[in-house]
């Protein structure tokens, strides 16, 4: 549901993969490779997890829809927050909510496209991909964490209760 007085701005989609792709950066706090395509009319993020991502399961098997809006707080209210509020790049506020089963990504930033996609590529002024340069380390392929309680994700993020 729209909220009154916040505008939204199609910003990228997101979608899981199962494959390596050339280009992938790590996030450890979340267990997630990413690689964006900015090549066409809409950027798309593919989004890689390791079997111990702490991630709720919408957001690791669903593709999302993110959206820059005007107002991150007002866009919450009265949706099923499942990640977030937090900072992943400096300057660049997100959350996301499950809306009847679909993830959908809210931005709240005065950052550029070009500086946030930077940011994102370089892990400079980057908190979530702060440990991701020159370490990529593979997934487990037994003995992961996948019941671990989504909580951990924000408790990884530094999100505030």
């Amino acid at each position: 549901m729209r909220r009154p007085g916040v505008s939204y701005r199609l910003h990228h989609l997101g979608i899981p993969t199962t494959e390596h792709l050339p280009g992938e950066r790590y996030a450890a706090k979340v267990g997630m490779y990413t690689t964006d395509n900015l090549a066409g009319p809409v950027p798309i993020q593919w989004h890689r997890f390791t079997p111990d991502s702490p991630l709720h399961p919408l957001i690791k098997t669903q593709p999302h829809v993110a959206y820059q809006v005007s107002d991150l707080a007002a866009a919450l209210v009265g949706h099923e927050v499942i990640l977030g509020p937090y900072e992943p790049i400096e300057g660049f506020h997100t959350a996301m909510i499950d809306h009847g089963g679909l993830p959908i990504e809210f931005i709240e930033t005065a950052l550029s496209d070009d500086v946030i996609w930077k940011r994102a590529r370089t892990g400079r002024q980057a908190p979530l991909y702060a440990s991701a340069q020159g370490e990529s380390p593979e997934p487990q392929t037994e003995g992961g964490q996948a019941d671990q309680a989504e909580g951990d994700a924000g408790q990884a993020l530094g999100e505030s209760a």
